[in-house]
């Protein structure tokens, strides 16, 4: 399978999963089993198919965000509310807002959810610790709820590997959202709240890039475009291998592609995830 495919299932994909970022349902659900505010919210359920890890652990992981904003979140999200009540919220939660933002969803998730799963168990889990602790988790019974599982499982699979990329090529998560932002994906200011950096942290990522050669005037230089287009192309390629399991790959991701769409209607663009529009 090749890396263009994989895009184009990335695309398909994360807005599937992104329902429990961005919508009400799983903000909701995060706050009625215990979790305190967005951020214990985001943290506490992104975090809890590892277990009740460190700070320290979901800062490794989830590359990028402000050690800060992390630790205001982790531990503390443990002591409100088990891992295993916040997988169960989570999961339902995404289900009823996928059925709401896609009635037709059911039938998609019937075909696709155990096809989905066949690309999971086929991927590599070496060094990529949020897809094996998402892939160990039981496969609902709801078809909703397991399509939704599959879908997150692949996004932390490709994510997983874009942070090795990263690593690789010596960025710190503050330099990858720097250049990602330098680079056109996403407006500076909006990522840089979202992820928690102060001004000053910034700027002196900003100019610790530019001595690279990466950026120039605020703006990412033809050597910095250059390495995000290797990275992200990377990226896609290490995504690829599973779905070489697939007998119908094409008829897969068209399938996918009406939910992922319906989804996205309700996301905002640009966003901080880097997800560009379905289609």
């Amino acid at each position: 399978m090749d890396a263009e495919f994989a895009r184009d299932m990335w695309k398909a994909v994360e807005p599937l999963h992104a329902v429990t970022y961005f919508s009400e349902e799983c903000r909701t659900a995060n706050k009625d089993v215990g979790l305190k505010g967005f951020w214990m919210g985001y943290f506490g359920s992104r975090a809890a198919p590892l277990g009740a890890v460190s700070a320290g652990t979901v800062e490794a992981a989830f590359f990028g965000f402000h050690p800060a904003r992390v630790r205001r979140a982790v531990p503390d999200a443990w002591s409100f509310a088990s891992p295993e009540a916040i997988l169960r919220a989570r999961s339902e939660a995404a289900a009823r807002a996928l059925r709401r933002a896609c009635p037709g969803i059911e039938g998609v998730a019937e075909a696709a959810a155990p096809r989905l799963h066949e690309v999971v168990m086929a991927a590599e889990a070496a060094g990529r610790p949020l897809f094996a602790a998402n892939r160990g988790l039981d496969v609902p019974d709801d078809p909703v709820e397991a399509l939704w599982q599959a879908a997150t499982a692949l996004r932390e699979h490709r994510g997983d590997g874009h942070v090795a990329l990263l690593t690789a090529e010596g960025l710190n998560g503050l330099e990858a959202n720097v250049l990602a932002s330098a680079a056109g994906d996403v407006p500076a200011e909006r990522l840089r709240q979202s992820r928690g950096w102060s001004p000053e942290e910034w700027d002196a990522a900003a100019g610790a890039l530019a001595r690279r050669g990466l950026m120039a005037g605020g703006e990412a230089t033809e050597e910095g475009r250059a390495l995000r287009a290797r990275i992200e192309r990377r990226t896609d390629e290490l995504a690829a291998p599973p779905y070489g399991v697939l007998d119908d790959p094409e008829a897969l991701h068209a399938s996918l592609v009406p939910a992922a769409r319906a989804v996205a209607a309700e996301m905002p663009f640009p966003n901080p995830i880097g997800l560009p529009r379905v289609g």
